[in-house]
């Protein structure tokens, strides 16, 4: 069986920065195993699955280890594929997916999905937080991730998690936060219980990042850079229980994967 697949650059306009996301097409859903086994062998951060044929197109996300309720990279990967490929004549998307329906709108180059937002909540920073990031945050706010509050941009780039420690916490993984220097905001991730230590651009995160943001700065619309190595550029918006979350997506590699051939060298043909 050949599955089409894409590979892009999520939330830059320039290539091999961004964070990388695998798509998939399907024409029906294919064993969760299988999946999450595509995703192992394709080993970026997420790698997205949209099920075509129904209306609205059903979605699912997968790190290389497990299966994920939310992705924004590859959310926004799949909707450039299928504006560029297959729904050209198309400016929204629907998807369902394990938080619902999300839309995605294109203006221009332009893409800005409709997420729910995560509300956090207040808590102190613990000593195995600390420990972990190896500085103690101004403030910490709980969602499903914790959310660790800086003074600076500064002091988030000079983070050096203990990803062991980190994997430890009872949360997904842990944002770290601060005031942009040339941004409203700026934030890095580490999710190591996922098999991604640090991740490139991080769309999910903004749920609770724009809301937290918005409040403290006054602001409707934000713009925020993820700091990592890679780095990207993500366009934020405070729309109460929603928020967008858009930026730029790049096309990397167009192809086809094989899936169920027998062992040896019988690939698709070159």
């Amino acid at each position: 069986m050949r599955l089409p697949f894409y590979q892009a650059d999520a939330f830059t306009n320039e290539l091999f920065r961004g964070n990388p996301a695998g798509v998939v097409m399907l024409d029906e859903e294919l064993p969760e195993a299988t999946m999450q086994s595509i995703a192992a062998e394709n080993n970026v951060s997420e790698t997205a699955f949209v099920i075509r044929g129904v209306e609205p197109l059903r979605l699912r996300w997968f790190t290389p280890k497990i299966e994920v309720d939310l992705c924004g990279h590859a959310t926004l990967a799949t909707a450039c594929v299928l504006f560029k490929r297959k729904r050209a004549g198309d400016d929204a998307l629907t998807f369902t997916s394990q938080s619902g329906l999300l839309t995605v709108v294109r203006d221009g180059d332009d893409l800005m999905m409709d997420f729910p937002a995560r509300q956090g909540t207040p808590v102190a920073a613990s000593d195995e937080l600390v420990a972990a990031l190896g500085a103690r945050p101004g403030e910490v706010v709980s969602s499903n991730s914790l959310m660790a509050v800086f003074e600076t941009q500064a002091d988030v780039a000079a983070l050096r998690p203990d990803f062991e420690k980190i994997k430890a916490l009872d949360a997904l993984g842990v944002i770290a936060t601060a005031p942009g220097d040339d941004a409203d905001f700026v934030s890095r991730f580490f999710v190591p219980k996922t098999g991604i230590p640090e991740d490139p651009v991080t769309g999910s995160t903004h749920t609770t990042l724009t809301p937290y943001w918005s409040e403290r700065l006054g602001k409707k619309s934000l713009r925020a850079l993820q700091i990592s190595e890679r780095g990207g550029e993500i366009l934020c918006e405070d729309r109460g229980e929603r928020v967008g979350i858009g930026g730029r997506v790049v096309i990397y590699l167009v192809g086809e994967i094989e899936v169920g051939g027998t062992p040896g060298c019988h690939g698709p043909d070159a």
